[in-house]
C-alpha cells in the first residue's frame, strides 16, 4: 500500500501576506482559497511539480505561527532555485554542500523554515 503525503499545514498570522509570499515570491501555485465559514479559511498552495501541497488559513491548525520548521523540498538545481528566490526578494542562505545533498534555507514572514535540497549525483 502506498502512503503519500498530500498536505502540510503552515501556521501563519496574516493569511493574505503569507499567500502573497508563497505565490508571488516563492512561486507556488494558488490552488484553492475558500472561506468555508467565518472561523475557517482554507488556502491550498502547491510548489511547481509537487504532488504535496501546503495549507494555510484560519482554523486549519493549532500550531502557533512560525512553528513549522524544516519543511524540505527537493529541487533539480539548488543554485538556480536560490537565484529565483533572491530575484523575487526572498532572503535565502548560501548553498551548503554536504555528502547527502546541497541545501539552501529560507523562512517565510512568520519564521516557518524551509530547506531546498539538491540530491547528490548517484554513482
Amino acid at each position: 500500500m502506498d502512503w503519500k503525503i498530500e498536505l502540510v499545514a503552515i501556521p501563519v498570522t496574516d493569511v493574505e501576506r503569507a499567500k502573497a509570499f508563497y505565490v508571488e515570491q516563492v512561486g507556488f501555485n494558488a490552488d484553492h482559497d475558500y472561506q468555508v465559514r467565518e472561523d475557517l479559511r482554507f488556502v491550498q498552495l502547491t510548489p511547481p511539480g509537487s504532488a504535496c501541497s501546503i495549507v494555510l488559513g484560519t482554523g486549519v491548525t493549532q500550531m502557533p505561527p512560525g512553528s513549522q520548521q524544516g519543511v524540505q523540498v527537493v529541487v533539480e538545481d539548488v543554485e538556480a532555485a536560490r537565484r529565483e528566490l533572491i530575484d523575487r526578494g526572498v532572503e535565502a542562505s548560501d548553498v551548503d554542500v554536504q555528502p547527502w545533498g546541497s541545501f539552501v534555507t529560507f523562512s517565510d514572514p512568520d519564521g516557518n523554515t524551509w530547506a531546498l535540497q539538491q540530491l547528490p549525483e548517484r554513482a
